[in-house]
């Protein structure tokens, strides 16, 4: 006899992250709420709290996912190139733009749980992969060194990806995409103060 007090819906859990990352991407945080969630999905307003308790769990599942897709992409960066820093750059810039919810939600620990261990854990296995990419592009490199280099890395990529989202390259963009842009950016500022070769 099928149990008719258990709610059937496929997958509850995606089905509600999606659409929160679709919200947030196209009107931001603010704009999240469960019951409104609960609608999209065809679901009663609790059914996400039982996967997500509340707000903030809901956002922690979309920082985690988030970062567990970024260090994934850097990954095959650091896999397919022998020169990784720029790729693992240009791959951060496309992960901006192509989870414009998820990029939103992952840098903003206000909103999320951010002493969840699962979270604490995508988040160093992202910045695992980022320390490695910048390793490998400066071998024989001290630690401290490599550390201020991916920390540098990082802030160049985070930087141009947030000035991309919010509209400030718009007429720059408008020839070429954001991450062509930013290799051309990247190239620029790699080079300046390196001697020409003779």
């Amino acid at each position: 006899m099928p149990d008719r007090g258990r709610y059937h819906h496929g997958d509850l859990r995606r089905a509600v992250i999606d659409a929160a990352v679709d919200v947030i991407a196209k009107d931001g945080i603010t704009a999240i709420s469960l019951r409104d969630l609960a609608r999209r999905a065809g679901v009663s307003h609790a059914a996400p709290a039982h996967h997500f308790h509340d707000k903030a769990g809901l956002l922690t599942a979309i920082a985690i996912e988030g970062f567990e897709l970024l260090a994934d992409s850097l990954q095959e960066a650091l896999n397919s190139t022998p020169l990784p820093l720029m790729e693992l750059g240009t791959r951060y810039v496309g992960f901006a733009v192509d989870h414009p919810g998820h990029f939103e939600v992952m840098y903003r620990p206000d909103v999320y749980h951010r002493d969840d261990p699962e979270l604490i854990a995508a988040r160093l296995w992202a910045r695992r992969v980022l320390h490695a990419g910048v390793s490998t592009s400066s071998p024989g490199v001290e630690n401290d060194v490599l550390r201020s280099g991916a920390l540098a890395a990082w802030a160049l990529a985070h930087g141009f990806a947030t000035l991309a989202r919010s509209g400030n390259f718009d007429e720059l963009l408008s020839h070429q995409s954001p991450t062509e842009l930013f290799q051309r950016m990247a190239r620029q500022v790699l080079t300046m103060g390196t001697p020409p070769s003779e």
